[in-house]
């Protein structure tokens, strides 16, 4: 997996001058487009769009400075179609204009070139089982809250805490099958998932398709496979790098990618560095590659 994971990366270098074709990446990697950004943003601790335009921008810099072309002639190599977008996008990874850049000689900051190698890990066993569920429906309260990828999350966690006591004696009341008890659900709106995007985080139960919402907010979600693991350990830290092993060293070891879904969390939020035992369900699907390869 890692060589065509490496050769993805060759494909969106070339194209750096243009726009990046990311399913083009992914077909390359032998995996959907779908799971090729989730694996590249664990992989490499950024997501995927970050990465391009951090790669696109030190390219940029380096003509920029070079002063061969106008700082518009560049802005259109790289694919903007003002000065002032191209300006944008120079700031935000470099934290100066392009014409400052090109006048004082300031320090700017250059993302290298990437490539994944082998690194013996696997020394933490990980617990999961596969299930085969059939359609069902979350049904409880929802928040739109940014993403937070470190730490406690305190747009969810006040979202919790903001819970009527009516709404969760209701939740108890439906939750009729697994994962049973109230969870967590998160609905994410974009494939970037950059720190700071927002996604749809729920606060419910799972109960039958045809379940009446009422004055509840109420999620469909078909029928699939789930790949369910449990954690044990201090809250958040230890769900966070269950997230990131899943996407690290279970998926490239197994038959499955992910899959376009909510992700599950049947967990007891306790204090930040508090133990606790949480359950965590990743929609998947079996791949079309070997596992491994």
């Amino acid at each position: 997996m890692l060589e065509r994971l490496n050769e993805a990366l060759n494909h969106l270098e070339a194209g750096l001058d243009r726009e990046v074709d990311v399913a083009e990446a992914a077909r390359i990697a032998a995996v959907s487009e779908y799971h090729f950004r989730r694996l590249f943003s664990a992989l490499a601790g950024m997501p995927l769009p970050v990465y391009v335009r951090r790669r696109r921008m030190t390219l940029a810099a380096a003509e920029v400075l070079a002063g061969d072309r106008t700082l518009l002639d560049v802005a259109v190599r790289y694919g903007y179609g003002s000065g002032e977008a191209f300006a944008r996008a120079f700031r935000s990874v470099h934290g100066i204009g392009p014409g400052e850049a090109r006048r004082t000689g300031a320090l700017l900051t250059a993302q290298p070139r990437m490539s994944f190698r082998v690194v013996v890990e696997g020394s933490t066993t990980m617990r999961y089982r596969i299930v085969e569920k059939e359609a069902f429906r979350v049904v409880g309260r929802k928040a739109r809250v940014p993403l937070v990828h470190e730490g406690v999350n305190e747009a969810a966690a006040g979202h919790l805490e903001a819970l009527d006591e009516w709404a969760i004696v209701r939740m108890k009341e439906l939750t009729d099958r697994e994962p049973k008890g109230i969870l967590s659900a998160a609905v994410y709106l974009t494939d970037g998932r950059e720190e700071g995007d927002e996604a749809d985080y729920w606060i419910g139960v799972a109960t039958g398709p045809e379940t009446a919402a009422g004055e509840l907010d109420a999620l469909d979600v078909p029928a699939g496979t789930w790949a369910v693991f449990d954690n044990e350990g201090p809250y958040p830290t230890a769900l966070q790098e269950l997230w990131r092993d899943v996407f690290t060293q279970w998926f490239p070891s197994n038959p499955y990618t992910s899959r376009p879904g909510p992700e599950l969390l049947l967990t007891q939020p306790v204090e930040p560095g508090e133990e606790t035992h949480s359950q965590l369900w990743v929609p998947i699907e079996r791949s079309s590659g070997n596992a491994g390869a």
